[in-house]
């Protein structure tokens, strides 16, 4: 057995890049249902090897959906597929993701057309904070999330920071990388009868939390904005960011990067719902809940979380679309 099939021999398909640069295309083993894959529906999990993504991807193939786990990481997801397949869940295999890395995107794009010739689902989850927990303890004693509010940004001084550096790699992943994944895999999507898009947001992409009322206007005026506005948005915000401006332009104060990408998805959500009418595209907020990027804090568990994505991602083809879901229920932006 070669290297590479001996990495993936257990998880049914995998893709690997070639050692001369060039994509090779790997079937290890066989799938399990004698039902053809192109006939079964599918769904692609971004960051689904912890946390809510994993119980994502664990719910979905709990249906009988072909899941397509990817990670960033290709040891922690194949761990994370080991323990599903182990579980019994034969029907979740492996790809190796990075949202940043237009590469990486297309690599996945090219697996899913060999091996499944069409997409389903898309759920856009893989996402990061922006921010350093300094002081753990002190985080969790004082509340968690609960406390990251802007009238609280001095107290929060010593426990959490937000490096510019980080702002700038949470709206690469937030934004720009759930943008990049959703238009390489849009003409897959469209080869289906009934797709959908999943956005994982959060009520940190409320705009309540920004304080300039013409940006939060703007952000809202979903038949004047585009994506080349957003993008200046975005743009004027890390600028700000970097010149220790946000107070004085009204941005959030607080978890101020992560607030900015969901706002953002949120935006891009309601455009592609108009863009894309044969595609039910949604944002999902799972909640409060206890995983790696709340340093394990929270109301829900990951399980519990997971339910409204999983509820968007299985939507009747009569289901609305350009909505946002907290929880269970359709919220106002």
């Amino acid at each position: 057995m070669s290297k590479s099939s001996s990495r993936f021999g257990v998880f049914g398909l995998a893709y690997s890049p070639g050692l001369s640069g060039h994509s090779i295309l790997e079937k290890i083993g066989s799938p399990t249902s004698h039902e053809p894959m192109e006939e079964k529906r599918c769904v692609v999990v971004t960051g689904g090897n912890k946390g809510i993504g994993f119980e994502i991807c664990r719910q979905l193939a709990l249906n009988g959906l072909q899941v397509i786990l990817t990670a960033r990481n290709e040891s922690r997801g194949i761990e994370a597929v080991n323990k599903l397949n182990v579980s019994g869940l034969s029907n979740v295999v492996f790809h190796q993701l990075d949202i940043k890395d237009s590469a990486s995107i297309s690599n996945l794009a090219k697996f899913i057309e060999t091996y499944y010739k069409k997409l389903d689902v898309l759920v856009n989850n893989a996402a990061e904070n922006g921010a350093i927990y300094v002081d753990e303890k002190k985080f969790k004693d004082g509340g968690g999330l609960m406390q990251v509010i802007d009238e609280n940004v001095e107290l929060l001084n010593g426990v959490m920071e937000e490096p510019y550096e980080l702002a700038v790699e949470c709206l690469k992943s937030n934004y720009y990388g759930a943008k990049k994944t959703t238009e390489a895999l849009v003409p897959l999507l469209g080869l289906s009868k009934s797709p959908r898009i999943v956005n994982v947001s959060s009520a940190y992409g409320d705009l309540h939390w920004f304080h300039n009322e013409n940006l939060k206007e703007e952000l809202h005026d979903i038949e004047n904005l585009n994506e080349e506005r957003i993008d200046e948005i975005i743009q004027w915000f890390l600028r700000d960011f970097k010149a220790v401006k946000l107070r004085e332009n009204g941005w959030p104060l607080t978890a101020a990067a992560y607030k900015v990408s969901k706002a953002a998805l949120n935006a891009y959500t309601r455009l592609m719902a108009r863009k894309y009418q044969n595609i039910l595209v949604n944002c999902a907020n799972p909640g409060y809940c206890i995983t790696d990027m709340t340093s394990q804090t929270g109301f829900n568990t990951a399980e519990e979380g997971a339910k409204c994505p999983v509820m968007a991602a299985m939507l009747p083809d009569d289901g609305p679309s350009g909505v946002y879901f907290d929880r269970m229920e359709i919220a106002p932006f």
